[in-house]
């Protein structure tokens, strides 16, 4: 389930404002292109761009109703950056330091993304720094598109530039200005606009002093709550730059062991193959997921009773199609056992449903952030997880050793399904085994290939339900680990974090838990040692139903299409009360839901439906039982 993917697109903004296109001598269909690029150089500098090293920039970011300020420093010769930000509960940073694109959150947590689609990300954003398209020898590009456009009664020039590994990137020449209003370029699955005005002279050349950055997903939404706005007070020319600037900065010392051994040992329940821990924040009580997709998230309500004050108003996307309202709140402490995070950061999202899909509690998860401070066991055989301390950690030595990469707060690693590579995205807070992300389900007609079931409602997270069709895959090979008829799903929507066509799928808890899974992030390795459960058939739920818990009985939520639920009668909103004459309130949801996988096909139930009379469920497999189409 992954909670939240919040990009704070300032610097990345910036750089693409400050740096202004070229006279590049590559042309695509003609040459006015390099005519409309050395008109813009004129009225913003002329020559005068051709001694221009370093850039400094302050001023003001507002983002999701908070407010703060924004430092930035360019090296112009080499398209490294840095910007430094502070905004309402924390500071935070992201650069390029020429080879590593880096990030520190709000907590302090520091990741070099390696992944690369965040290296594509970073040249894109090094070629406008370094003016590629003016200086070619400091970044090669070409050109693939050039036409004119209107908007909103203003003409433009376009020009689609591809620096060499980099994205593609627009830039809108305004007619009447010659002057640079616009850049667009793409961010995973969204499509990031760049607005630029406000020029004014500095030493001889104009930059834009406001930037208004703009987010469109798949499926053609702006998000209000996602829109960055940026006002330059004071900017200069020739500004000295150093190495240490743009290097990834130490992280500080907000995460120990109470104790002296430098290890804590945590036991967890495993529900719906949900990772759930008891912990502590500010010393006070809480149940929480462990989720390798999120990062530290409370709900409202549990934000309020901790007595923790919010801030702000953005937007946090999970699996379901929703973006949902994302607040900041500042906590003193958060402890799992004897591992304690000082002074940690908490985003707010309300949760929906989940509580009740999952039967039981959850005020918030831990993620990324505990994950990055220590190195992290889970053994899910004994159902506990271990976490040491960089120094107390010992590799192990009889496990699998997985590398990894990181494009965000995620680990991506490489397998190999059924023949073909993909890159899956590594989240202990998915219930699912495999999940295929919509665009790689399309490439590759994986819907024909594996004769996938019907479309149904397949999970559930942050901004509700996902929808997709059940298929059972061949083989997934993780390095020298190969697993066999895996179950696994076909997302089919375009909203969500599953749109990302950047990445094959998903790998959820449905396959880890047949290891004990230890990861490390300074490292960025994941080590995986098979448990009893590796080698074993995977059953899946019978019933076609999503259910939810209902008080004291069971509310259904969705239905499979033409499943055993649909076909028994029931419908959304039927509350069960009795299944088999036994009180639905006799077993956790989570344990129905292994009753309903385990009873093999054909067995029939009969379901008390509260307000109707009995019906009859006769459980079936809802994944076809097909080898993939070769």
């Amino acid at each position: 389930m992954p909670a939240s993917r919040l990009t704070l697109t300032a610097s990345a903004a910036v750089a693409v404002a400050c740096a202004a296109p070229t006279h590049s001598e590559r042309q695509a269909g003609g040459s006015e292109i390099p005519e409309a690029l050395a008109r813009f150089k004129a009225r913003s500098g002329g020559e005068r761009w051709d001694h221009v090293s370093g850039i400094a920039q302050s001023g003001t970011i507002a983002l999701g109703g908070l407010s703060g300020s924004i430092e930035i420093a360019q090296d112009a010769l080499t398209g490294r950056s840095v910007s430094r930000f502070a905004l309402g509960p924390g500071t935070g940073a992201q650069g390029f330091d020429g080879k590593v694109r880096w990030q520190q959150d709000f907590g302090g947590e520091v990741a070099t993304l390696d992944a690369p689609e965040a290296l594509a990300e970073a040249r894109t954003t090094a070629w406008l720094t370094a003016f590629g398209y003016w200086y070619p020898q400091r970044g090669a590009a070409t050109w693939s598109a050039m036409e004119d456009r209107s908007d909103a009664g203003r003409r433009f020039r376009v020009i689609v530039a591809t620096p060499a590994g980099g994205h593609a990137v627009e830039l809108w020449l305004e007619d009447a200005t010659d002057l640079l209003a616009r850049t667009v370029t793409r961010e995973g699955a969204d499509t990031v606009t760049t607005a630029l005005d406000d020029y004014r002279d500095v030493d001889g050349v104009k930059l834009p002093f406001h930037f208004v950055v703009n987010r469109t997903d798949a499926a053609g939404r702006t998000d209000p709550r996602r829109r960055v706005e940026i006002r330059i007070a004071r900017a200069s020319i020739d500004a000295a730059v150093s190495e240490a600037q743009f290097a990834p900065p130490a992280m500080t010392e907000r995460a120990r062991i109470v104790g002296s051994a430098g290890m804590a040992r945590v036991p967890f329940t495993l529900d719906n193959n949900h990772i759930h821990v008891d912990g502590t924040i500010d010393g006070k009580p809480v149940h929480l997921l462990v989720d390798t997709g999120g990062a530290n998230v409370l709900t409202p309500e549990a934000a309020k009773r901790l007595g923790l004050k919010s801030e702000g108003k953005l937007a946090a996307s999970g699996v379901g199609d929703q973006r949902v309202d994302l607040a900041f709140a500042h906590a003193a402490s958060v402890r799992v056992g004897e591992a304690e995070l000082v002074r940690p950061v908490f985003y707010i999202i309300d949760f929906g449903m989940l509580a009740a899909i999952e039967g039981r509690p959850v005020d918030g998860l831990v993620g990324f952030e505990m994950f990055r401070r220590f190195r992290v066991s889970i053994d899910y055989a004994r159902r506990e997880l271990l976490l040491a301390t960089p120094a107390a950690f010992a590799a192990p030595t009889d496990a699998h050793v997985v590398p990894f990469e990181m494009a965000g707060r995620i680990p991506i690693i490489a397998a190999t399904l059924d023949g073909v590579p993909v890159r899956l995205s590594v989240d202990t807070g998915s219930r699912s085994f495999l999940s295929l992300h919509s665009p790689f389900v399309r490439a590759h007609d994986s819907i024909a290939r594996y004769r996938a079931g019907a479309e149904q409602v397949i999970g559930w997270g942050v901004g509700g339900p996902s929808r997709g069709r059940r298929v059972r895959f061949g083989t997934l090979s993780i390095g020298d680990l190969s697993l066999r008829d895996v179950p696994g799903d076909l997302f089919t929507g375009d909203k969500g974090a599953f749109a990302n066509p950047d990445l094959a799928g998903n790998l959820g808890s449905g396959v880890l838990r047949k290891f004990t899974v230890t990861f490390d992030y300074d490292a960025k390795k994941m080590y995986l040692a098979p448990n009893g459960e590796y080698g074993k058939h995977d059953a899946v739920d019978r019933s076609g139903l999503m259910l939810a818990l209902d008080g004291d009985a069971l509310q259904v939520v969705a239905l499979a299409e033409d499943g055993p639920g649909q076909r028994a009668g029931l419908a959304v909103g039927d509350r069960l009360t009795r299944i088999s004459g036994e009180p639905t309130s006799a077993r956790t949801l989570a344990a129905w839901r292994e009753r309903f996988a385990e009873l093999p096909a054909g067995t029939k139930l009969s379901l008390g439906v509260s307000g109707k009379r009995d019906v009859a469920l006769v459980l079936a497999d809802p994944i076809p039982q097909h080898s993939p189409v070769q």
